[in-house]
This record gives structure tokens, sequence and C-alpha cells, in this order.
């Protein structure tokens, strides 16, 4: 569901809120899950791309499992209460080369903070704050699956492709790759800080090791 446009950093934006439909685990890839999340309105999905921690750290959440000891995200959450700020929502703001970038919006009740951030961890984070996950429809529009005239083979199809080949990169499958070629494309992607694509790469070498 679209609601109202607003100014959100400078940019005006046609917010899309999101819920979360699951996780889906690669059936070829070790370590690589789809987090699949629906418009309100059921018609399209978003998968994104997460690694192994990411989705336990969601699943935990989702599924109320208490750790023994707190988990990097509920530091945060214990953290931003003892110094009375609150996450009023998560958006997942930008997509730039099959890479999704995310912000928290956090805030005290005077000042309000957008704090960048990767989007599993956003939506970790949002499942502690009960927090809405919000996006925009430049990017329902581009990175979306529809599911008004797909059956569900198909959408799950069209998700572990997505699983397969990380980041829509032009990269090809990199099962096709080198060692050579996978330890080059992971120093890019750590540079570039694109850590869901290099957790991919680097399963798919641990794979081969």
């Amino acid at each position: 569901m679209i609601v109202s446009t607003h100014q959100y950093h400078n940019t005006i934006v046609n917010k899309v809120k999101l819920e979360i439909l699951g996780l889906s685990p690669s059936q070829s890839q070790t370590g690589s899950f789809a987090l699949i999340l629906m418009e309100e309105d059921k018609n399209r999905r978003l998968p994104i791309i997460i690694g192994m921690f990411e989705a336990q750290a969601i699943a935990i959440e989702m599924e109320r499992i208490s750790p023994n000891r707190p988990m990097t995200h509920d530091l945060f959450k214990s953290f931003s209460s003892a110094f009375d700020f609150n996450v009023e929502e998560v958006m997942i703001s930008n997509l730039q080369e099959g890479i999704f970038y995310a912000k928290i919006v956090c805030t005290d009740g005077i000042r309000s903070k957008n704090i960048d951030a990767r989007p599993s961890d956003a939506i970790a984070i949002a499942l502690r704050f009960n927090a809405p996950i919000y996006t925009n429809e430049a990017i329902m529009q581009e990175a979306s699956i529809s599911t008004d005239e797909s059956t569900d083979d198909s959408v799950e199809a069209e998700i572990e492709q997505l699983i397969d080949n990380p980041a829509g990169k032009s990269d090809g499958n990199i099962k096709n790759k080198s060692l050579t070629e996978l330890n080059k494309l992971l120093d890019n992607a750590l540079q570039n800080e694109e850590y869901e694509r290099a957790a991919a790469i680097r399963d798919e070498i641990d794979r081969r090791n």
C-alpha cells in the first residue's frame, strides 16, 4: 500500500509499506537466504538476499526466541532505550547496482535522526522495536516480483535465481568463476562494503575448499 507522499531525507518519495512474508533458504548455496517482504495489498514481493547470520537474527525475533546472551541487535535496542531513543520506522531507501540500502529513523521525541544501515540489520532492529518497514515505489517497480500473474513455483524460481546471482551484478553466476576470479570479486565487494554480496562469494569459495 502506498501511503502519503512526504519529505524524506531531502527527497520526495512514495512510501510503500512492507510486511515480512518469510525467509527462503537457497537450495544451491549454503548460507544464502532471501528475505521476502510483501506489499500490504499482497500483490508484490520484494526479495532481498542476506547472509546466514542476518537471517538468524531476523528469525529469532520473528519466532520470539530469547537467546541466552543478547545479540547485536538486542544490544542496539538496550542502548537506545537507555538513552530514550526509539526507532520510528525503517526505510529501504535506495537500490544501486543490485545492492539495497536502508535507513533507520530514530527519535527521542524532539530530534529525529536517520542512520544508514544494511537492510538486513535495519529489519532485524525494526522487529525488535515493532517499527514499520517501508520502501519507495521506484524500488518496487525495479526489484519486486508481482504475484498477480505468477504461480508460486515461478515466484520461487525467480527468488532462487536471485540467490544464485546475488545483487543482480554483471558477474554472471559465481559458480562459473574460477577461484582467482572469486577472490578478486570478494576483494572488490569488501572494498565497496557490499557485505551481502561478499558473503555469497565467500560461501562459494568455502564450498570449493
